[in-house]
């Protein structure tokens, strides 16, 4: 467990420490860390539940063994600023952008401290399709078949932190210890159908207990862009992941079923 304790601290320690430049403006909350074995069948199951074209871990690196996965929750002052109105706030449209910065940042800090260790790492060259409104790399899907959590009914992944963040990965020819997937519900719908908040919190209407309009919801995210162009590309909402019971832990931890 000691590789998998200093890959899980390079990350924590990096989140942690940028925070503290002076240009950065996002806080975020430690981070959550999985691993994932690179020959987990559920990789090859991607094919069938996101698309087709979804890479596989040995596409990004050949003698792939591992991808690591992580969560970077934002905090509670971040994702207040984003319940009230229609719109995104300007704090979360900022928040998104300087997120995505940062992971592409630690990814390439992953990767070179890995291969100066002798071992072979490498980023994912994934791309989001924009007439299928989907990736060819799942971040989220990714995250689950490290073990960091399940999905709630807005399409978040719930982790012991929640779902209020971002999901970032590399893949690395390292062998880590896979993390073991839950065998319960985080989410409350799914586990006994005590609540509906995100869907209540989606204020355009794309998402319901059993439907997600995904033309509707990136439209909302191009308005959000639009609105909040000094920020740069923030193509974002967060509604249904800001104010719910699984914002910031996983609340299926609270609940007695008995």
């Amino acid at each position: 467990m000691l590789v998998e304790r200093y890959v899980n601290g390079l990350i924590k320690d990096y989140v942690r420490d940028y925070t503290l430049k002076e240009d950065s403006k996002t806080s975020w909350r430690e981070p959550v860390v999985g691993f994932a074995s690179a020959d987990d069948p559920m990789f090859a199951e991607l094919k069938r539940i996101v698309r087709e074209e979804h890479i596989m871990p040995g596409d990004v690196l050949q003698g792939a063994r591992t991808v690591i996965s992580y969560f970077i929750p934002f905090s509670k002052e971040l994702a207040d600023t984003n319940r009230e109105g229609l719109n995104c706030s300007k704090e979360w449209a900022a928040a998104y952008v300087e997120t995505n910065r940062m992971m592409a940042d630690l990814n390439e800090y992953l990767v070179g401290k890995l291969r100066s260790g002798g071992c072979g790492a490498g980023t994912v060259d994934w791309r989001f399709d924009r007439e299928k409104l989907i990736s060819n790399w799942s971040q989220r899907h990714v995250a689950y078949i490290a073990g960091l959590g399940t999905f709630g009914i807005n399409n978040m992944l719930i982790t012991e932190k929640g779902c209020c963040g971002r999901y970032g990965s590399i893949v690395t020819a390292l062998e880590l210890k896979p993390g073991v997937r839950p065998d319960t519900e985080y989410c409350l719908y799914k586990r006994n159908g005590s609540c509906r908040a995100c869907v209540k919190h989606c204020v355009y209407g794309a998402l319901t207990e059993d439907r997600f309009d995904r033309g509707l919801c990136h439209a909302v995210c191009i308005g959000n862009s639009k609105l909040h162009s000094e920020a740069g590309e923030a193509e974002a909402c967060g509604k249904c992941l800001t104010a719910v019971p699984c914002s910031y832990t996983n609340p299926a931890g609270k609940v007695d079923d008995h």
